[in-house]
């Protein structure tokens, strides 16, 4: 069996970033803005809630992630669970700057540093170990993004995933195709 490299690594943790952020678009672009903000129950967090610790953990987490530990002193988490006063774009600005964040580390990720040591909460991971922790991370808040944007939605849902019924329509069409993976992939531009 071949190794895998860091390369081949890389490039699947980008393409894993890439699709989990356009389920979070996706999702969101189905949300009213009160939806957006909406709780399932009292004591559960909104979607709102949750891309604001995303944006939080993620600008904490990969901002000068090579020479600071990921836990900045002016990250305040407790307050990434309170209700957002903004409004959507200015959440949408946080939530990106996080997301921003992420990308740009991992663009700069390569064969020479990913075995590096870096801290967060001053415990060592290596930058595969930190990076593999925060993909991790984050979707499960996506997984809590979608369920709840379900519960809290007036309407029509369109599908993220296979629809229920629909998964040898999907097959059918996409066998052996990068489309296969995804209903966001182009089909045209992967067989």
């Amino acid at each position: 069996m071949k190794m895998c490299d860091s390369t081949t690594w890389l490039d699947a943790m980008r393409a894993t970033v890439a699709s989990y952020r356009r389920m979070i678009d996706a999702t969101i672009a189905q949300l009213t803005d009160a939806e957006l903000h909406s709780r399932p129950t009292e004591d559960s967090n909104s979607v709102a809630i949750i891309l604001r610790h995303l944006g939080g953990n993620l600008q904490s987490r990969w901002t000068d992630f090579l020479t600071t530990d990921g836990e900045k002193p002016d990250r305040n988490r407790d307050a990434e669970f309170l209700d957002w006063d903004g409004d959507r774009q200015s959440l949408m600005e946080h939530f990106d700057r996080g997301w921003s964040a992420l990308v740009n580390a991992i663009e700069s990720i390569d064969a020479e540093n990913v075995g590096q040591t870096i801290l967060i909460r001053g415990e060592s991971h290596t930058i595969a170990l930190a990076l593999t922790r925060s993909v991790t991370h984050l979707t499960y808040h996506v997984g809590q993004i979608v369920m709840i944007a379900r519960m809290v939605h007036d309407g029509e849902w369109r599908w993220l995933t296979i629809a229920p019924g629909l998964s040898g329509d999907h097959n059918n069409r996409t066998w052996g195709t990068k489309a296969s993976r995804s209903v966001f992939t182009d089909e045209e531009n992967t067989k």
